[in-house]
């Protein structure tokens, strides 16, 4: 079940750590985290080189490109791309079935490497993204709580007989 989430600032602080702690770990220029809908949730590293908004419609594009053909050939979905060029190459990997995690590097860093360190962030942003649901859920639970129902008829007949 995929719902809409509501990301508060410490959930978005840990995110980002994540994602720093990625981009070091993997020798990486850049990490992404997008969402299917080609909206970019965080960004670290070199961010000032690309267009981001661009970068974070087309990875979405492109995922969802990449959902068709695979539907075509009987799987279900490709959970890594990778793309290869002459100075950069882009991993691309589904997290928790809703984001999407890009991570672009160069020759300081190898496919190997960045596969075993994004397995590793997908599994900490996939925990993180659990408790946002489970957070969500109270706090819905909560919302849902009329603002009235703490009054008691003896507050009611108190304020009326003032």
């Amino acid at each position: 079940m995929v719902t809409d989430l509501v990301m508060y600032e410490e959930e978005f602080d840990r995110i980002k750590l994540l994602l720093e702690t990625l981009r070091m770990d993997a020798s990486a220029k850049i990490v992404f985290l997008v969402d299917k809908n080609g909206q970019q949730i965080a960004s670290v590293g070199e961010v000032n080189l690309v267009d981001a908004t661009s970068l974070a419609s087309l990875t979405a594009g492109n995922v969802a490109a990449t959902d068709g053909l695979a539907k075509l050939i009987g799987e279900k979905e490709f959970s890594i791309l990778f793309h290869e060029g002459r100075k950069d190459n882009i991993h691309i990997s589904i997290v928790g079935q809703r984001l999407i995690l890009v991570v672009i590097f160069d020759e300081r860093s190898s496919l190997g490497l960045v596969r075993l360190r994004v397995r590793k962030a997908s599994t900490d942003i996939e925990r993180v993204l659990n408790e946002m649901e489970t957070k969500a859920q109270m706090v819905g639970t909560l919302d849902n709580v009329s603002p009235f129902a703490e009054i008691t008829d003896d507050d009611i007949d108190a304020l009326f007989s003032e």
